[in-house]
Order: structure tokens, then C-alpha cells, then sequence
């Protein structure tokens, strides 16, 4: 919650809390009013702020919170290529490449067996 690692928190907390009681804690239906209000106080938030939260309203709204370059309109162009379309396109050409280095082996075999077939 609110980014903070879980190590972090049972920093904050004291001495006799470590990651694996914070994962129980967080597992938890209902906390103890004196505890809730100690995480409250390390996450700064209020106790209320912690019993409403909703996860789903809190991923929806992150979801719809704009970032990286996003606007509210349509007018900004940004061009990305895609580096497996190129990727792709060098795989098509390698096995072209193989193809031709096969025939040209398939007929220096030829060849090869000709003189076999002359000398003996």
C-alpha cells in the first residue's frame, strides 16, 4: 500500500515486527484499533483512510491517472516502431540466406559425386 515495502513498514513499526508478520497483517479482516492507528501513522494517513480503502476504486483511479506523455486529447503524434516487426524481417532474410547456402551445398554435392562417378 502507498508504494511502501513491506520491510519498511515493519521498520517503522518496531523491533518486534518483521516482513512476514506485515504480509500476515495485511491478510488480515479486521485490526486492532491501537494497531491500525500505528499504521496509520507510519503510512501517514488517517485510520478512516485505511478502513474505506477499496482496491478496486484505487486501481481504477490509478488506471485512469494520465502519465508518461499521455494527454487529454488527440493532437500529440508520436511515432513508436516496433522492434519485433524489424526483429521479424531479419528472420525472413536469415532463412532466405540458409535456403540459397542449402541449394548451393546440394549442388557442390552434385558436382562432387560427378567426379566420384568419372574417376571410378
Amino acid at each position: 500500500m502507498m508504494g511502501i515495502k513491506q520491510e519498511t513498514l515493519a521498520l517503522e513499526l518496531g523491533d518486534d515486527w518483521n516482513q512476514r508478520k506485515i504480509s500476515l497483517l495485511e491478510q488480515k479482516e479486521v485490526i486492532e484499533p491501537g494497531l491500525l492507528e500505528q499504521v496509520a501513522r507510519v503510512l501517514k494517513v488517517s485510520t478512516d483512510a485505511i478502513k474505506n480503502f477499496d482496491e478496486e476504486k484505487a486501481v481504477n483511479i490509478i488506471s485512469n491517472t494520465f502519465h508518461d506523455e499521455a494527454v487529454a486529447y488527440a493532437e500529440q503524434y508520436k511515432c513508436n516502431f516496433n522492434p519485433l516487426d524489424k526483429w521479424a524481417e531479419e528472420i525472413a532474410e536469415n532463412r532466405k540466406l540458409y535456403e540459397r547456402l542449402l541449394q548451393a551445398e546440394k549442388e557442390k554435392m552434385e558436382l562432387l559425386q560427378k567426379l566420384l562417378d568419372k574417376h571410378a
